[in-house]
């Protein structure tokens, strides 16, 4: 019987090369991923060598939803911009009016269209942003797709091909900019290296600052 102060789900992969523990960044909930032929008794061998830790992010995500709860009702964040949200009876789509955005008059339709309307914006903020971030380099990226990754802000293949995670928006700008701006960097280093670090305060300067808000407060970033 577990002794550790919290409950945890356990997953089967056939994927998984070795056991991993995830704390959910929306809900805190503990999930351990076991390899498939890892015996059952290693979820709970994990979880206990990991409670700090666990413990530490759970606290973490009370504080990143007690700062969701205090969002002023009706509004979203855009970019370290506060937008208000004017819900339409009939709409289907979101418009935005300088700091305005109309949006359904259901909310999970309101919801919806919200996560469309930030997933087109992500692609227009975000392209010229990596264009100049790459030429800073001296590399090409050869595609940009924006997601909704439950644990990456971003991603660079090895062939160029560039990810980014939509909900990156809600965040300052800063953050945005560093989050481009370090996948461009692997564009000339593919790890994280003292290299690419060097890479990284030739292309953002003080760098370590929207870093740190990133991991402080990334899991305040959901409508």
């Amino acid at each position: 019987m577990s002794t550790v102060p919290f409950d945890y789900s356990v997953r089967r992969s056939d994927r998984a090369k070795r056991v991993r523990v995830r704390v959910d960044a929306r809900d805190g909930a503990v999930e351990v991923v076991l390899p498939r032929r890892t015996p059952a008794r290693e979820a709970e061998r994990a979880v206990a060598e990991l409670e700090t830790w666990i413990l530490r992010r759970r606290a973490e995500v009370a504080r990143n939803r007690a700062a969701r709860a205090a969002r002023a009702p009706g509004t979203v964040p855009y970019l370290g911009r506060t937008l208000t949200l004017a819900p339409q009876a009939g709409r289907v789509r979101v418009t935005q009016l300088g700091h305005v955005l109309l949006v359904p008059g259901d909310e999970a339709a309101a919801r919806v269209a919200l996560e469309r309307w930030y997933r087109r914006r992500a692609r227009e903020e975000i392209a010229p942003r990596l264009d100049a971030a790459a030429r800073a380099v001296g590399r090409e990226y050869t595609s940009l797709t924006i997601r909704d990754q439950r644990t990456r802000w971003g991603s660079c293949s090895s062939r160029g091909g560039m990810s980014f995670n939509w909900r990156l928006l809600l965040a300052p700008d800063s953050v945005l900019e560093y989050v481009v701006r370090h996948e461009a960097a692997h564009l000339a280093v593919m790890d994280h290296s003292p290299r690419f670090w060097g890479v990284m305060a030739q292309l953002m300067p003080g760098y370590e600052v929207p870093r740190r808000w990133l991991r402080d407060h990334g899991g305040t970033l959901v409508l």
